[in-house]
């Protein structure tokens, strides 16, 4: 159960454009499924070899069967979510630099973060703040070229609305926040 709350839990915040519908989709499905059989695979092994991880009492306790559940839980969500970080962040990256290309940065910063918010409707304060404050700190980096910050605003508004509603709204807005010529955002 620890194994498919968690999944399922994790779906729910990183599709906050969807988050019920997300559920019931097969992949979602198959993922929650996938974090279940790792935990209770970790279950088994944990009690196969016999491992208490210091808890007191003879293995058929209740103390170390419940040690046993949540570092088996915990421990292969762990371990799936950090073989899986690699892949997911090329994922979005390719993603992102796919949005995002041929965009004019000023143009992108001006519009685009108003625009995916109000497309969702629903971010909490705490997020766009948080947007906010990241946005400002990007848009001050003058170290940083004007093809890369176009980037990083799209992955920071992915971040908090989406894949869908950022792609959404740059299919939108895409005329307008055409790059001109051959200069930072093409």
């Amino acid at each position: 159960m620890l194994g498919g709350l968690v999944g399922a839990g994790e779906l729910t915040s990183r599709y906050r454009d969807a988050p019920g519908r997300t559920l019931y989709t097969r992949p979602a499905l198959f993922y929650i499924l996938l974090n279940i059989t790792a935990s209770v695979a970790a279950l088994a092994l944990t009690r196969a070899f016999g491992w208490t991880f210091g808890a007191s009492g003879k293995p058929g306790d209740a103390t170390v069967r419940w040690t046993q559940v949540l570092v088996a839980g915990i421990g292969a969500m762990a371990l799936f979510r950090t073989s899986m970080f690699t892949v997911r962040a090329q994922s979005r990256g390719d993603v992102v630099a796919g949005l995002m290309k041929g965009i004019s940065y000023p143009k992108a910063f001006e519009g685009l973060p108003p625009y995916c918010l109000a497309l969702l409707q629903n971010v909490p304060d705490e997020d766009q703040t948080r947007l906010t404050r990241s946005l400002d700190v990007l848009d001050k980096d003058d170290t940083i070229e004007e093809s890369i910050k176009v980037r990083i605003l799209g992955l920071h508004l992915m971040n908090v609305v989406g894949p869908n509603v950022l792609a959404a709204a740059v299919q939108s807005l895409r005329d307008e926040m055409k790059a001109t010529g051959d200069g930072p955002g093409e």
